[in-house]
């Protein structure tokens, strides 16, 4: 026998070879199931040459376990044996199997291994799930061949069918959680996502547990499923394991998550293309969503129809003249329900959202659901009798939300309304949504019946009032429905989900008035936040301008609704209080403005003088101690500060109007998170940038920040900042911290130019085309600068750095960070006011496109 080492040599070059082999071989003529077998025959070939060269002795068994057992070994997928002692080993086995482990991953192999005897498969068995699922699924690689048998044996007597399933799908729930129960992850899993191949593992197991078999012609053959369905699991099942493998080739390393770093380069491998629509990639993940919806579905019946066995007998209760319950389910009468009665097929949801006692719909019921679902052609969705069914379903008091996600989990309502079914599983690589338009839609609708819940008023109380005052609550859903379903389009989407909108509302005999409503919802379903995230609110011509815009107040408070549970359907990472601030802010101000209550800018400055001297009153201030700082930062001051803002600067800079250092205090922001921090210096060019780099060195983002100078030659600058991780953050000498750092910042002789930090992988691997635009500004020197670009580590200080090559004062600036996509919005000028000639502009304009 040759020495170790030359005996892993040998087999490593083997293994590389094979896979050098089995990769060639799958790429010229892709095949899943002949790679998978390839690769487990080539394994099984070496473990048992290995395992005969080790001298184990003849008692003892080796055993596939798990995928490997399954015969279904990935290319780079970890390798699961069971190593079955007889019960009293001799003492030397355990220095034999340590060996030949050593030896396995001086192969190469990722080898997982456990040493069980009979005994402890059994025991281990009935108390772990995960070791039951893991030896259900077995093979004999070498060894005794007898002790095999009684393992089976025992094994299978070992196995209760109803606790099995009970904890499987517990343990499924769970792995669906760590998802967020949604097929629709930017970066599935191949495997562990909802409608990945674990999904599919899981009916196979159960059907093993209950003697069903082990393949899909065994669940057909016993009436499991239906030809129709077993062919529709193998296209799904190959069709995974297809990008999996394809996946492990190109990562060069067991990998199952779609990354992003992977996803337009196995697109492209596949035969997509990129064309004006979309992207290869978008094409990819569209269809891999829609076949993981399939998965789901299947995986729900097929557990409800494995789960009916241990059911306790029900005399069903009939309920009209087509369905009866069985306990908590709702099923059909009879076979053939809708074939004969279609205006069933609505009716089906309504009972669920009327009786509560009902949680879901049986097996049965869902399978006539898919097969009905041919018969929603143009005759049906213009039937009236259907179309006061599907709008009787957008009314009800409860389960609005369920009742329409059921109906796109089951095919029902992409086909009832055409348009959204083109928007199923279509991806938005935006770097802002983090879901398909369908998901991202329904989320919006759920925010909204969110505000219609007492118990749920705490969560956002203006909404929840709000909401139960709005007479028609249908059209919100309506307007949330149609908001998006135009992505994907040539053209605007919010334009042409107007037209839908319309379509629709007039089809199912909608008021004039409501229909109005609902598409002017559709077509302004951006305004509102677009406004509040970058214009200034302070000013009292903004605020002028969007009460002219919503008209009146009834349209007001739809389109707040409908803005606040947009924002929050987009991404967990987008909502936060400092958007909610601003939205209520223009809300409020708007509804003044409505009953004609907007001041004049003289007014404004009058009204915020006088509440801040109150305010500075309850300090024990009297006017005469500030009239000189006021007087010395201008009238300006008061139309660019509020008075609580005013107050406190003033409390603050009254002793400092003429500091020759920089004067830096920091707060908590007193209208939500973050931190509001104030910087008073003799006024630099580089001011601007020195802060930016400052923030982005510490991990913080920069909201808000108000530029201003004063008459005395101050830059009196202030600045929302925001920390990503609140749980992380120590308050404990922060705010004393930023005062110190950023004030040495400030003074230090040269600038720090460098901001820290790596791209996030979604940013460098999505492209994603930068919009700049730059207006001028009617009766002033100043234009607005408007950017839409990829967020990175550092961005804003490189805009500060551009801005000073170029010799600009900024005045204001609005920072909106969407997910991983930045909307900026600046004011600025040439130094000192004066206008930026042409040449600058042009120049400005591809610096900030370089970015």
């Amino acid at each position: 026998m040759p020495a170790p080492l030359q005996t892993a040599q040998h087999w490593r070059t083997q293994l590389k070879a094979a896979q050098t082999s089995l990769k060639a071989s799958f790429l010229a003529k892709p095949n899943a199931r002949r790679c998978l077998q390839q690769r487990t025959h080539f394994i099984d070939k070496l473990l048992r040459a290995v395992w005969h060269e080790s001298n184990i002795f003849n008692d003892t068994c080796l055993i596939a376990v798990g995928g490997y057992g399954r015969g279904e070994l990935f290319p780079h997928s970890d390798i699961d044996v069971l190593i079955l002692p007889p019960e009293s080993p001799p003492p030397e086995l355990n220095a034999k199997i340590e060996a030949l482990v050593t030896l396995l991953w001086d192969i190469g192999l990722s080898v997982g291994h456990s040493v069980r005897t009979l005994s402890e498969c059994i025991q281990e068995a009935t108390q772990d799930v995960t070791v039951m699922t893991n030896l259900l699924e077995s093979r004999l690689l070498a060894g005794d061949a007898h002790r095999y048998q009684v393992f089976k044996q025992r094994f299978q007597a070992c196995i209760q069918p109803e606790t099995f399933l009970q904890a499987k799908i517990k343990e499924q729930d769970q792995r669906h959680d760590r998802f967020n129960d949604t097929e629709y992850n930017l970066e599935p899993n191949l495997k562990e996502s909802p409608g990945g191949l674990r999904d599919l593992h899981m009916i196979l197991w159960l059907a093993q547990s209950q003697g069903l078999g082990a393949t899909w012609a065994d669940l057909q053959r016993h009436g499991l499923i239906s030809t129709e369905e077993m062919h529709t699991m193998r296209r799904n099942e190959r069709q995974l394991q297809l990008l999996r493998i394809r996946l492990h080739f190109l990562a060069n390393r067991r990998e199952d998550r779609l990354l992003f770093d992977f996803q337009h380069e196995l697109a492209t491998e596949i035969g997509y293309v990129t064309n004006p629509k979309r992207r290869a990639s978008e094409a990819l993940m569209q269809g891999f969503y829609r076949n993981a919806k399939c998965i789901s579905l299947m995986n729900e019946v097929l557990l409800k129809a494995l789960a009916e066995k241990f059911s306790p007998v029900y005399t069903p209760e009939v309920i009209g003249n087509y369905f009866v319950a069985k306990g908590e389910l709702l099923d059909t009468a009879h076979d053939d329900l809708f074939a004969q009665h279609q205006e069933a097929i609505m009716q089906s949801f309504l009972i669920l959202q009327q009786r509560t006692d009902l949680t879901d719909m049986s097996a049965s019921l869902v399978r006539q659901l898919q097969r009905a679902r041919h018969m929603i052609d143009r005759s049906f969705r213009h039937n009236p009798i259907y179309q006061k069914q599907f709008l009787d379903i957008l009314q009800q008091n409860n389960g609005v939300h369920h009742s329409l996600r059921r109906m796109n989990r089951y095919g029902i309502l992409g086909v009832y309304i055409p348009v959204f079914g083109k928007i199923i599983g279509q991806m938005q690589h935006d770097l802002f949504h983090v879901y398909t338009v369908d998901e991202h839609i329904l989320n919006v609708l759920a925010n909204l019946r969110r505000f219609s819940k007492p118990e749920l008023k705490h969560e956002f109380p203006l909404c929840s009032a709000l909401f139960g005052r709005f007479g028609k609550p249908y059209l919100l859903y309506l307007a949330a429905l149609f908001h998006d379903i135009a992505k994907g389009r040539n053209g605007d989407h919010s334009e042409l989900g107007t037209i839908d909108a319309k379509r629709f509302c007039r089809l199912h005999d909608i008021a004039k008035e409501d229909t109005e409503l609902v598409a002017w919802l559709v077509q302004a379903h951006l305004v509102m936040s677009k406004t509040a995230q970058k214009s200034d609110l302070s000013d009292p011509a903004v605020i002028e301008q969007f009460a002219q815009f919503v008209q009146n107040e009834t349209r007001l408070t739809a389109l707040y609704l409908l803005t606040v549970a947009d924002i929050r359907g987009t991404s967990p990472a987008v909502w936060n209080t400092w958007k909610a601030n601003l939205l209520l802010h223009l809300y409020q101000q708007t509804q003044k403005a409505l009953y004609g209550s907007v001041p004049t800018i003289a007014q404004l400055a009058a009204a915020r003088r006088n509440e801040a001297t109150e305010k500075l009153n309850r300090f024990g201030l009297q006017p005469a101690s500030y009239q000189a700082l006021w007087q010395a930062f201008g009238e300006d001051y008061f139309t660019r500060y509020e008075s609580d803002e005013i107050a406190w600067q003033s409390r603050l800079l009254t002793p400092h109007l003429n500091a020759q250092t920089p004067i830096v205090r920091a707060r908590h922001s007193p209208n939500g998170e973050g931190i509001q921090v104030m910087i008073y210096t003799q006024d630099q060019v580089d001011l601007f940038a020195r802060i930016c780099t400052f923030f982005g060195n510490m991990g913080y983002s920069i909201a808000q920040a108000k530029i201003f100078t004063t008459q005395n030659g101050y830059a009196l600058n202030q600045f929302i900042v925001l920390y990503q991780d609140v749980k992380s953050i120590s308050y404990s000498g922060l705010l004393k911290y930023i005062e110190q750092e950023l004030t040495s910042a400030i003074q230090a002789k040269s600038m720090e130019t460098r901001v820290a930090g790596r791209v996030k992988r979604q940013v460098k691997f999505t492209p994603f085309e930068t919009q700049i635009n730059i207006q001028e500004i009617p009766d002033t020197p100043s234009h607005a600068v408007e950017m839409i670009l990829a967020d990175r580590p550092g961005l804003l200080a490189s805009v500060a750095y551009i801005f000073l090559k170029h010799g600009i004062d900024l005045h204001s600036a609005k920072i909106n960070t969407l997910g991983n996509r930045a909307e900026d919005h600046f004011i600025v000028s040439g130094l000192h006011g004066n206008v930026l000639p042409a040449q600058t502009l042009h120049e400005l304009t591809s610096d900030l496109l370089s970015l």
